[in-house]
């Protein structure tokens, strides 16, 4: 490959890996061309994109960015493909779902939430990562429970009053 070419190939990996907050280092090693269809697919529908890189140019376009991406250098390593998406866990869900059937797609590792993730091991801990707006929704379930309560008291209060006069009402007078 000529270096114009490289450098062409280098700046568009860069762009791609800028244009999404969460990388996932993947080695899909061994799945046959269905089973890599498949898998594209998947990512596709999940708006996950896959890419197949070559190890040294990654690294290149990693230190271009200006994150410090250092704890991922080790991984880069036999065959590379990336996942890059914009939802925490959408890579981690595909990767997981794809496991039930065979052993690969392997985690190398992955950069989610500006924490990095090392190895095989912490995909079910990726799988667990909430994301930003599902923490939101929950803060605010939670920011609304004890006001709904108030305000079913409240409305059910002349009910309740109302009833306990009826009920004092229609009590035999005891002397």
């Amino acid at each position: 490959m000529k270096k114009e070419d490289k450098a062409k190939v280098l700046d568009a990996l860069y762009e791609q890996i800028t244009s999404k907050p969460h990388l996932y280092v993947t080695d899909i090693t061994g799945m046959n061309a269905a089973a890599t269809s498949n898998l594209r697919r998947a990512c596709f529908r999940q708006g996950v994109k896959l890419i197949m890189v070559k190890n040294t140019l990654l690294r290149k376009a990693l230190e271009k960015t200006g994150t410090d991406y250092s704890e991922l250098m080790p991984v880069l390593k036999g065959t590379t493909a990336i996942m890059l998406s914009d939802v925490n866990k959408a890579p981690a869900m595909i990767i997981k779902e794809f496991r039930k059937r065979s052993e690969v797609p392997v985690l190398k590792g992955a950069y989610v939430e500006e924490s990095f993730y090392m190895g095989d091991a912490s995909l079910d801990a990726l799988v667990q990562i909430k994301s930003k707006n599902e923490l939101i929704g929950e803060i605010i379930t939670l920011l609304q429970s004890p006001l709904q309560n108030v305000l079913g008291s409240l409305e059910s209060a002349p009910n309740t009053v109302a009833g306990v006069v009826k009920t004092l009402s229609e009590r035999p007078e005891q002397a």
